[in-house]
């Protein structure tokens, strides 16, 4: 008797946590989801709908070291010229077509086109091509000393594959169809903007058989489905989470934090350095006032970092007080090397270098992100800053998505341009000078601001073939100085986003990016 009550408690637990697990999973993002082709968007959400659908060859683990994903293994020839790629067998595009060689040379052809860090491999390349069915080699015209992180890269833009047919379209033409190999499946017909996006778990995609970290290892799911639930407010979304409508946030409102750290069902997180992120002042380098130097060093010193994080809300141990290294604070090239000067903003400081600059009180658009947790509060400091430094600022207040398209525009503000935009940046996107986007990204043209300083790109080029971690970090260190130096873009503080979640998730990846494999969740 006492055996079949005991296996009676067994099959119980077991229906309870099977249902648990077939409840969809219902997590609401910080910018709602539009953009489908992560190839295409720097957008955090279209980043983590990638990581969904789509799979990568290679991918880092929580302590930043690279680990074969999409493929079996990849060997080097002694001159480091010649690399080659084997695919794991059985991989298949969501349609069952199976994912080939020809595919990934394709997908890497395509994001090179678009991404920093892909254009400096491929300036190096001198053949990519098709060996077989499962194998394609990369082999280099000359040195380049971070193929493996070029290819394993999870800041944007991720060099996610995707079928050779999508991938012959050109990035800046967003891909309308979705196909990834990935752990999860989507279907257009079933998104709805402005209410959900539903991702169904993958039956027939293969795991990895090592556990999962960071955004390597297996990908298992433990749901049949995941929701991602369009809930712009913030109290109704901090509800929708205490009540269990909704299990996951991507960023916790600032003003709840402090409320929901007492709360035993839910959890709140502090997120290590490497996942942290960077508030940024997106400038346009091209167009008038900040087309002068001399103009982006008065916003620069007008820009109080300090008062910029605790306009944020975020308790005191969940931002860093002055952070001006522009690779990221507590990653393997931060450096203090060019801030001393920027410890101490000042307005008045600042009025007298426009003076100097011969400011004639020109009209400053600035774009402001309504809908963001993190941007907006962000976002109303450097408004007060730059205009007490005596900016005649043009306020221009949306939702982010729509902000981010005007960003494309190199036209001046009197035909629909724009000046300013405040952003945050993941730390992922600023840990590596060949992946950052005021060194990788300067005079290529291709992220928005378009700032272009004539020595960075030679400063680059020695990086990326440079073997040597202490000269490594001294080039760094010159980079560093030249970036402070030119302000292309403007550093507004590193913090740690407060992801939340109901504490009967298990499982969760704390990696920043917002991953929803490996998540299983107990009890009803």
């Amino acid at each position: 008797m006492r055996r079949i009550l005991c296996l009676a408690a067994v099959l119980m637990s077991f229906a309870s946590s099977l249902s648990a697990q077939q409840k969809p999973l219902r997590a609401v993002m910080n910018i709602e989801l539009q953009v489908l082709d992560p190839h295409s968007t720097t957008a955090t959400v279209t980043r983590a709908f990638g990581y969904m659908v789509y799979d990568t060859l290679i991918a880092m683990d929580s302590k930043g070291v690279f680990h074969p994903q999409m493929l079996e293994s990849w060997k080097v020839d002694d001159d480091r010229l010649r690399w080659t790629f084997t695919l794991r067998p059985g991989l298949a595009w969501h349609d069952g077509a199976p994912v080939t060689a020809e595919d990934c040379v394709a997908s890497l052809r395509r994001w090179a086109k678009i991404d920093g860090f892909g254009k400096q491999l491929m300036s190096a390349t001198k053949d990519l091509r098709v060996v077989d069915a499962r194998s394609f080699t990369l082999e280099l015209s000359r040195p380049f000393a971070f193929v493996i992180e070029a290819i394993g890269k999870p800041n944007a833009i991720v060099p996610f594959m995707m079928p050779a047919r999508m991938a012959a379209n050109e990035p800046s033409k967003p891909n309308v169809e979705v196909m990834g190999s990935g752990p999860f499946t989507f279907r257009r017909d079933e998104w709805r903007p402005g209410d959900k996006a539903i991702f169904r778990r993958n039956a027939a995609y293969k795991p990895r058989s090592e556990p999962a970290d960071g955004l390597a290892g297996g990908k298992v799911v433990h749901f049949d489905s995941i929701e991602l639930v369009s809930m712009p407010d913030p109290a109704t979304k901090v509800a929708a989470l205490q009540t269990g409508g909704i299990d996951y946030l991507e960023v916790l409102p600032i003003d709840y934090v402090a409320l929901l750290r007492k709360d035993p069902n839910i959890s709140v997180v502090r997120l290590p350095a490497i996942a942290q992120i960077t508030g940024g002042l997106s400038i346009n380098n091209i167009q008038p006032p900040f087309n002068d130097v001399r103009i982006r060093r008065a916003a620069q010193i007008a820009l109080d970092q300090q008062e910029i994080m605790v306009g944020l809300g975020l308790p005191d141990d969940m931002y860093l007080p002055f952070c001006q290294s522009i690779f990221l604070c507590g990653g393997p090239y931060a450096t203090e090397v060019g801030v001393e000067r920027l410890r101490k903003p000042s307005a008045e400081k600042a009025r007298a270098l426009l003076k100097e600059a011969g400011y004639k009180n020109e009209r400053v658009v600035l774009l402001h992100s309504t809908d963001s947790a993190l941007i907006n509060p962000i976002t109303l400091v450097v408004i007060e800053q730059l205009r007490r430094a005596g900016f005649n600022l043009d306020v221009v207040s949306s939702d982010y998505s729509s902000q981010a398209q005007r960003r494309l525009l190199k036209a001046p503000v009197e035909q629909g341009g724009w000046s300013l935009m405040p952003v945050v940046w993941s730390g992922y996107d600023m840990i590596n000078p060949l992946s950052h986007y005021t060194t990788a990204y300067s005079c290529g043209g291709s992220y928005p601001g378009w700032n272009c300083d004539p020595e960075m790109p030679a400063l680059v080029s020695r990086f990326e073939v440079e073997a040597d971690p202490k000269k490594r970090l001294a080039l760094a260190e010159e980079m560093q100085i030249r970036v402070l130096d030119q302000a292309p873009q403007m550093f507004l503080g590193q913090f740690s986003a407060p992801n939340a979640y109901r504490s009967n998730l298990k499982g969760v990846l704390h990696n920043g990016l917002h991953v929803f494999w490996n998540v299983r969740r107990e009890g009803s």
